[in-house]
């Protein structure tokens, strides 16, 4: 972790805007990850608003302190040798959702799936594919999540954010950039801190039949119960990854206590004690015996960040 002549400078102006109750100090992530896998943290902050985000970013820039964000902890693997400098991870201050007609205000840290029953329960259509999906607003946003032939991309019009000098920013729909997987925040070094969804006025019943309907193919096909931060592999053009991992036997291989999921090969768990680095070597082999008997090479959707 940090420790030098700064230290406990930097430390002291965090706190000035950050409570110690929010503010932890080479914490283990592996307690903040879907994953249940990850080194520490030298700060981890659980900023209550945009301020205070901005507030943080002013510090770390101030200090050269690299900056990082966890959303949720899902959909990441975080090496075993943890994070250096700040990482940001909104929690319940950052998960308000509130709408004026068929625009919903989100905050980055609400869940998904809650975000898709507040929908629901107001009237109001468009994101039901995204009933299953594990995950923040903020998370989804940022790679573009989607499921079952809807995406982020085609419910958000704005995101408010705080880029890397502090500075407040909204972005509209287009500045946003989507592609597959993909937002313009992959590459701007702004912080996602809140978003606007523009939905459809629709029945009730119909909305929470199509939302039914989602959760059970995914609890039915998908490995739940088991630790994993999702969809480990992009969808290949004109394929499912998957399907070609399980043509290429692979369900079930492991390496120490990562496994491919003997109930959905595009999934790897922790099938108990795992580490980064057996992900990673798990990967790598899935890549590799992949590509061996299909020609395709597996992309992972899972980012992975820290140190090894």
């Amino acid at each position: 972790m940090i420790k030098n002549s700064n230290y406990d400078e930097v430390l002291r102006k965090f706190h000035k805007i950050i409570p110690t109750t929010r503010l932890l100090v080479n914490e283990p992530l592996s307690k903040h990850t879907t994953f249940k896998i990850g080194g520490p943290a030298d700060y981890l902050v659980f900023p209550s608003s945009i301020d205070e985000v901005s507030g943080v970013m002013i510090i770390a820039k101030q200090h050269g302190i690299p900056v990082s964000i966890l959303g949720n902890g899902s959909n990441i693997l975080v090496l075993d040798k943890g994070i250096k400098g700040l990482v940001l991870k909104f929690g319940s201050e950052m998960s308000y959702i509130r709408h004026s007609e068929a625009i919903v205000t989100i905050g980055a840290g609400a869940m998904l799936a809650d975000a898709c029953i507040y929908a629901a329960k107001h009237g109001l259509g468009g994101m039901e594919f995204a009933i299953g999906i594990p995950g923040s607003v903020g998370g989804a946003v940022f790679m573009n999540a989607g499921a079952y032939s809807g995406e982020m991309s085609q419910v958000v019009s704005a995101v408010s954010g705080v880029c890397a000098d502090g500075t407040v920013k909204r972005f509209e729909e287009h500045e946003i950039v989507f592609g597959y997987r993909h937002s313009a925040f992959q590459d701007n070094n702004c912080i996602i801190c809140e978003v606007e969804l523009n939905l459809i006025r629709q029945e009730k019943p119909t909305i929470e039949q199509k939302m039914y309907e989602y959760q059970v193919k995914r609890e039915t096909k998908q490995p739940l119960e088991m630790p994993s931060a999702g969809s480990t592999f992009k969808r290949p053009p004109g394929n499912f990854a998957g399907t070609l991992i399980e043509q290429a036997g692979l369900k079930g291989l492991t390496v120490g206590g990562a496994q491919v999921s003997i109930k959905h090969a595009g999934f790897v768990v922790n099938a108990g004690g795992a580490t980064a680095q057996d992900v990673l070597m798990l990967i790598k082999e899935v890549q590799r015996r992949v590509y061996e008997h299909s020609g395709v090479m597996l992309e992972p959707e899972v980012r992975i960040v820290g140190e090894e």
